[in-house]
């Protein structure tokens, strides 16, 4: 697929449930947001691909393992690819370097945002940032793409909120 535009992705809170307080660290705690399906469905078929932009940082805890991490991966491309006609996410970016590490790569710095634009030749202009936290935001405004925030934020926070996963399938217009 030859494109310049994506549709980026934090995972825990938008792609799955987050575990409040925790971490997803097996495919057994992975619980798919089956409210996203219908917007990553249509931003495919629109030309945008589909790239994860996740802080991992239970792997720098020692909390998780990058093996047990790569097999959670493993698993929600899985899924997406029963829900996305065989074929999963286009990309995966994750820093699992720790919040104190001051890392250019960990949200909310725009380091796998600006990596991921720089390897697939993207337009930031024509890219959207989907997030469910403050630092999802401040890395996209950083990186120069579009953002979107789910839960409750502040109405500048984002270019777009939206209270809920129900509401997701309205910024199909958007794209």
């Amino acid at each position: 697929m030859n494109t310049n535009k994506a549709l980026f992705l934090d995972r825990d809170g938008v792609i799955n449930h987050r575990i409040v307080g925790g971490y997803v660290r097996n495919q057994h705690e992975f619980v798919l947001h089956s409210e996203i399906i219908p917007l990553l469905r249509n931003a495919r078929q629109l030309g945008y691909l589909l790239i994860l932009i996740s802080n991992q940082q239970g792997v720098g805890k020692g909390i998780m393992t990058l093996e047990e991490l790569e097999h959670v991966h493993e698993h929600m491309q899985e899924i997406l690819a029963s829900e996305l006609d065989g074929k999963g996410l286009d990309d995966i970016k994750y820093c699992t370097d720790l919040a104190s590490a001051n890392s250019l790569r960990r949200k909310p710095a725009p380091g796998m945002l600006l990596e991921a634009l720089s390897e697939h030749s993207l337009d930031p202009a024509q890219c959207w940032f989907i997030g469910d936290s403050a630092s999802d935001a401040q890395a996209g405004r950083a990186a120069g793409v579009h953002t979107v925030l789910i839960g409750e934020h502040p109405a500048e926070s984002a270019d777009v909120i939206i209270p809920h996963h129900s509401g997701l399938f309205a910024l199909i217009d958007l794209f």
